[in-house]
């Protein structure tokens, strides 16, 4: 089945970063085995639904969006950078400790050169520990987010552990002040959202996904459908921006992104990361 093959396509490493997930036998990884990242990691549609609503978070916020948008790989190959983002965020979850901290490092040095201007002439940094606390909770909202509206319904404990499991991984990329919990998402949403702002980037994004070649020629509207459903999760008061005002799903498309990653989680995908990583650790696939 072509989407079968793209969904393995898009959840193996890309190409040059091969890694191995099930070695070295034994090793943790810095995100608990039967914690609820590994459940929600695990499923190809909650993973893309949830990553485009972090994207969109991000961008609405001026300062990473200069960063992002201008130093990143989105409008020329929105497909790679969607597999090197994917790839770093398994290792932070299924990955031995000592390879996801290795991976980390790396990205960490790269941030150290990422600096300039916006629009408006306000200076950025990424390694600014407010940029990165809220890139890395936007992240953790929209995986576990999509996860709960699309796949099942998580607890209110679920969600706080969503993000207490990220936290290692957030402190090792230098976001301090990232959400323990989802009340402390909450807060920070609250404290960000006067400085959150619509712009063409916004619109420019969402129309690069839409025409990247993700899903095979014929399911190319399912490909639109789930950012439809990305949009739809994205939180006031970026939810009202101009730029995402009425695109999210239509009367009656819930209950069919529903079906697709409820499905997708029973899908034959193979030898995937989650796989190999249960391996490395004895535990049930």
């Amino acid at each position: 089945m072509p989407m079968l093959d793209r969904i393995r396509e898009l959840m193996a490493p890309p190409p040059g970063m091969a890694f191995d997930f099930s070695q070295p036998a034994g090793e943790p990884a810095l995100a608990p085995r039967d914690g609820v990242a590994w459940q929600v990691f695990a499923n190809p549609v909650a993973l893309f639904i949830g990553g485009v609503a972090a994207v969109l978070l991000e961008l609405a916020e001026p300062s990473v969006r200069a960063g992002v948008w201008d130093h990143s790989s989105f409008r020329r190959d929105p497909v790679m950078r969607l597999r090197r983002t994917g790839f770093a965020a398994m290792m932070t979850v299924y990955g031995p400790r000592t390879a996801a901290e290795a991976l980390i490092a790396r990205v960490v040095r790269m941030h150290g050169r990422v600096e300039g201007s916006t629009p408006d002439g306000g200076r950025y940094h990424a390694s600014d520990p407010r940029l990165l606390d809220w890139v890395h909770a936007t992240a953790t909202f929209g995986f576990t987010e999509a996860y709960h509206r699309y796949v099942r319904k998580l607890s209110a404990a679920e969600k706080d552990a969503a993000f207490a499991e990220g936290r290692p991984a957030a402190l090792l990329y230098g976001a301090d002040g990232s959400p323990a919990s989802w009340h402390e998402w909450e807060a920070l949403l609250a404290a960000t959202a006067p400085g959150l702002r619509g712009s063409e980037t916004l619109d420019a994004f969402l129309h690069t996904m839409d025409a990247a070649p993700i899903a095979p020629a014929p399911l190319r509207r399912l490909q639109s459908l789930l950012l439809r459903a990305a949009v739809e999760i994205v939180p006031e008061p970026v939810h009202s921006l101009p730029e995402l005002r009425g695109r999210g799903l239509r009367p009656g498309e819930g209950w069919l992104v529903g079906a697709l990653a409820r499905s997708a989680g029973l899908l034959p995908l193979g030898d995937t990361p989650p796989v190999q990583a249960a391996r490395r650790l004895g535990a049930p696939a």
